[in-house]
């Protein structure tokens, strides 16, 4: 059983999980996502509570690096900057991009912690009501996953349903366990995929190889700037906030609730956070042009997604983004089922998951706003040496999985083939990551279900939750027919 430790070592490894979170960040393209899937294999030197501290500081230091480059070089280093730089780029083009990544940077922290707080609060009551769950109702909240990644592909809902399903099928290549059966197995690989593709090298092929070669395709473009931070029109002051506190908790808030939606990413809590603010700002008009509300909601919201992601995972078993699937890995390499039983079995994990979570904003918010002048710098790192580096570390890490295996190695490099595809032809990777995470459960829960009943499949519809649940997919549903629609009607009027 793993016991809560908190000392040196622990602190040493949140700091450095920060700093090279908020490094992938700050580098276009690549991810807090990327970060974590590369790190994963160092949870097989420490145990699972020192590796959390590594992995949430990576989590949160990559979504909150991800403004420098928004902010300076109007060019978003992760999805959830996506609407920093349409106030912080005006800012830093007036000579206030100092005092815009200080801004930012503050909402950022203040996003974290009212996400940490809703991650203290609603964790152990939802999971408490999860514990009541049968087989009928893990199996529908899957499906309600998977229809919301459904609704999310806006102006491609088939491809997003492609995609989902064919995680889905990937998952249950292997031996079946109800009879020993080997599915989908060409007899060259019947003892390499036993057990299916392991986890991490899927992970690493798709999230750490995809970037890669797609700027090997076109050539990898560096975005270099010359920044002078040193003369500022107008210096940061606390004072700036004035006015913007019911924005910032609103934005904190919003960020929660969308990183609690399965599939759902920092995009949309951003996007929705700023149009959110505008609306309700008295002075609408000045959004877009260096207005210091847009920046606070923008990322108020991405930073208060962290925190909730995390919630559908631990109380429900269900990753909340991509992100937070990666997370999945680093339990099921330590052996701990995430879901309802989760804070009740691993009370100690749960202690540690809170405070490596308010350990990683505190870090995040020290090592970004004092010495922002220097990290900045990290924008204009070349990819040209840093890409090798992560070759070579998806490499030994994929090699890692199983004593040894070099089937991994190669499981790793097909995945990032496929990922490439994928990418090229706009399907959605996460889509396909979190199917071939819940692919197995999915099935599991079904087959529970149907011996349980007998055979009967009215069983779905016999329990009062999962009635309510079947709701919330039909809602779901209702919105993905709607938004595609709304889209294509969109993509009509454009060409007009």
């Amino acid at each position: 059983m793993e016991i809560f430790a908190f000392g040196p070592l622990q602190i040493m490894m949140s700091l450095l999980g920060v700093v090279i979170g908020v490094v992938f960040g700050s580098l276009p393209g690549m991810t807090a996502t990327m970060a974590i899937a590369i790190f994963l294999p160092l949870t097989y030197a420490y145990s699972l509570t020192t590796s959390l501290f590594l992995l949430l500081g990576l989590y949160v230091g990559g979504i909150s690096g991800g403004l420098i480059p928004a902010i300076l070089l109007n060019i978003p280093g992760t999805p959830s900057s996506i609407c920093t730089g349409f106030d912080g780029f005006p800012m830093a083009k007036r000579g206030e991009g100092l005092r815009a990544l200080r801004i930012g940077i503050t909402a950022s922290l203040v996003g974290g912690l009212i996400s940490l707080a809703s991650l203290w609060f609603f964790t152990p009551p939802l999971a408490r009501l999860a514990i009541n769950f049968s087989a009928i109702e893990k199996f529908l909240i899957i499906v309600f996953a998977l229809t919301i990644i459904a609704a999310l592909s806006k102006g491609s809902m088939i491809k997003g349903i492609f995609a989902g399903f064919a995680g889905v099928l990937i998952s249950l290549i292997g031996q079946f366990a109800d009879n020993n059966t080997m599915r989908m197995v060409p007899k060259l690989f019947r003892v390499d995929l036993r057990m299916g593709f392991q986890l991490l090298p899927v992970l690493i092929g798709l999230f750490a190889l995809v970037q890669i070669f797609q700027e090997a395709e076109t050539g990898i473009k560096e975005e270099h700037q010359d920044i002078d931070l040193n003369h500022e029109t107008r210096k940061f002051s606390f004072k700036d906030f004035k006015g913007q506190g019911f924005n910032l908790i609103r934005s904190g808030l919003i960020g929660t609730f969308v990183g609690v939606l399965p599939g759902v990413g920092g995009s949309a809590a951003s996007l929705l956070s700023y149009s959110q603010a505008k609306s309700m700002s008295k002075h609408p008009e000045k959004f877009g042009t260096g207005y210091i509300g847009g920046l606070v909601a923008s990322e108020g919201a991405n930073n208060g997604l962290t925190g909730g992601a995390l919630i559908p995972l631990l109380s429900l078993g269900i990753p909340g983004d991509s992100t937070t699937a990666v997370l999945i890995g680093a339990f099921m390499l330590q052996g701990i089922q995430v879901g309802p039983l989760f804070i009740t079995n691993n009370p100690d994990i749960w202690k540690t998951i809170l405070v490596a979570m308010g350990v990683a904003n505190i870090f995040m918010y020290i090592v970004m706003f004092y010495p922002i002048k220097y990290i900045v710098k990290v924008i204009n790192f070349p990819k040209a040496r840093i890409y090798p580096v992560i070759i070579l570390l998806c490499t030994v890490g994929s090699y890692a999985t199983q004593n040894g295996n070099m089937f991994d190695v190669w499981a790793m490099l097909f995945f990032g083939v496929v990922g490439y595809f994928f990418a090229k032809f706009k399907y959605s990777i996460p889509s396909f990551l979190i199917g071939f995470i819940l692919g197995s459960d999915l099935e599991k829960y079904f087959v529970d279900s149907i011996k349980g009943s007998g055979g009967d499949l009215m069983t779905f519809f016999s329990r009062p939750i999962g009635n309510g649940i079947w709701v919330l997919i039909v809602i779901s549903l209702a919105y993905a027919f709607y938004d595609e629609w709304k889209t294509k009607r969109l993509a009509r009027k454009a060409k007009k």
